[in-house]
């Protein structure tokens, strides 16, 4: 760092920035704030050192995918909720098995969630999490048709308080046959999706009463998102869909 600078000053500069964002800020544009060059390893060094002050307060400093950022700690929500006591818009299971689908095995087709779920999926379910910034097209698969391949964003990330891909519960935590969750080759096209569709069904259903595999996946994240956010996937993300979300997808 350059010795011209003050390191309290830099903290203080930081943590107004921070503050006053509304959404994370990068090490670049962070390094922006200053008129004097400061490498992005003595940044780090200076954050850490803001993070360990704010430790012992209810807002804490975290980074995310997208950058750093300052928010409230998860055992102060219930309070902030009392603000806004309005029930949040609750995703429904489908949503939330497209999405667990996409998360954990991106890039992939229509016809690849269709093949996993043993169902049909509905053009408005994408829509929804491409409306909520949680997914995005990201190309096409080179087959017959040209189906578009969906992965998540760095928003899905951010909402999840995770800064990448690999701070997901790993799936043998609760999936008992990852294989289960392997698209089948016939339906990579998705051009035929009643026949991937029946193909699947035996295979990604539960024998006992016909849900699908990944409805464990989603109930059940509860040791590795848990240590986290205090809470199972599916009540994160509709928690998390329901602060920012200006329509819901009540029942898509």
């Amino acid at each position: 760092m350059n010795q011209n600078l003050n390191l309290d000053e830099v903290k203080r500069v930081l943590e107004v920035a921070l503050l006053a964002s509304q959404e994370p800020l990068s090490l670049q544009q962070l390094a922006r704030l200053f008129d004097t060059e400061i490498d992005h390893d003595n940044l780090r060094k200076v954050l850490d050192a803001l993070r360990t002050d704010w430790a012992d307060r209810g807002v804490e400093l975290v980074q995310v995918a997208s950058g750093w950022r300052f928010q409230t700690k998860p055992e102060y929500q219930v309070y902030l909720d009392r603000l806004h006591p309005e029930n949040p818009p609750r995703y429904s299971r489908a949503v939330l098995e497209t999405l667990a689908i996409i998360a954990y095995r991106q890039p992939v087709t229509r016809g690849d969630i269709e093949a996993i779920r043993g169902v049909s999926v509905s053009p408005q379910i994408l829509k929804t999490l491409e409306a909520r910034g949680w997914i995005e097209q990201v190309g096409h698969r080179e087959v017959p048709g040209r189906p578009a391949l969906y992965a998540t964003t760095k928003q899905f990330l951010d909402d999840l308080n995770l800064r990448s891909l690999q701070e997901l519960p790993a799936l043998d935590q609760f999936v008992a046959d990852e294989s289960l969750l392997l698209p089948q080759p016939e339906a990579a096209s998705g051009e035929d999706e009643g026949q991937a569709g029946e193909a699947e069904v035996a295979s990604t259903t539960a024998a006992a009463d016909g849900e699908p595999v990944l409805r464990g996946s989603i109930e059940s994240a509860e040791d590795a998102v848990g240590a986290r956010s205090g809470d199972t996937i599916e009540a994160v993300i509709e928690d998390l869909g329901g602060r920012g979300a200006e329509t819901a997808a009540a029942d898509v």
